[in-house]
């Protein structure tokens, strides 16, 4: 295949997937919907934080899941194990979650008006970078036990990412990584990220991250009609 080709199949599919990325973008501002779509390498402990998220916030805020994986349903089962609706995808050979597939998820799963739906993408950090999901926000999450210069090495997704999690700091202690220079690398290719330091195992920068998270679902939420008085007998 040309070079020539080659752009214009990505140009399409790229185009393609954007036009479901608004349908869904506009969906979501209609229902005052709160969407993050959440990045990473394999093994940052996505997972494990989502599931800690879900544990602290489900009694005050409604919260739905889609998990994206190339097989299995385990990571569904996790999330659905706190008690909150979640949906399987599996990308089959695919390494990434594209707008339809999170529309159709969205048709099957029924997020009520006003919650806040967390998308987890498939684990790689080159892939999701380009596609758009609809979301509010990408949150891309850098565990301690990964290079300082992961942020280098794949800056299309950090530079997309509105919010950088830097997880396992529990484990900072036994580890020879240096999380100033990671932050520093962060910054070098989006300066308006915003970097929190996060452990879901001790809970360390926990409240920080859901108070963002709370922080941007009131602003979304906000955007629906209030609740009509019942009218007097």
């Amino acid at each position: 295949m040309s070079q020539t080709r080659l752009i214009q199949l990505e140009a399409d599919i790229l185009g393609k997937n954007n036009g479901y990325a608004q349908a869904n973008c506009a969906q979501f501002a209609r229902d005052g919907m709160f969407v993050l779509n959440l990045v990473s390498s394999p093994g940052s402990g996505k997972t494990t934080l989502l599931c800690k998220t879900l544990e602290a916030l489900k009694d005050t805020l409604d919260l739905a899941v889609i998990e994206g994986d190339q097989q299995t349903s385990a990571d569904a089962d996790r999330i659905r194990a706190t008690g909150v609706p979640a949906i399987q995808v599996n990308t089959g050979k695919g390494c990434h979650l594209d707008a339809h597939m999170v529309g159709h998820a969205v048709e099957s799963l029924k997020p009520a008006k006003g919650s806040v739906l967390l998308i987890e993408n498939v684990g790689n950090l080159v892939c999701p970078a380009g596609f758009d999901l609809g979301e509010a926000h990408k949150v891309a999450i850098l565990s301690v036990t990964e290079g300082e210069d992961k942020p280098l090495k794949y800056p299309d997704m950090f530079a997309a990412s509105d919010l950088v999690l830097l997880n396992k700091v529990d484990l900072l202690p036994h580890l020879d990584f240096d999380i100033e220079e990671a932050e520093a690398n962060v910054r070098r290719v989006n300066p308006r990220a915003r970097v929190l330091r996060v452990s879901a195992r001790s809970g360390e920068g926990m409240e920080a991250w859901m108070q963002w998270l709370k922080g941007g679902a009131m602003m979304a939420s906000a955007t629906l009609p209030a609740t009509a008085p019942l009218a007097a007998e």
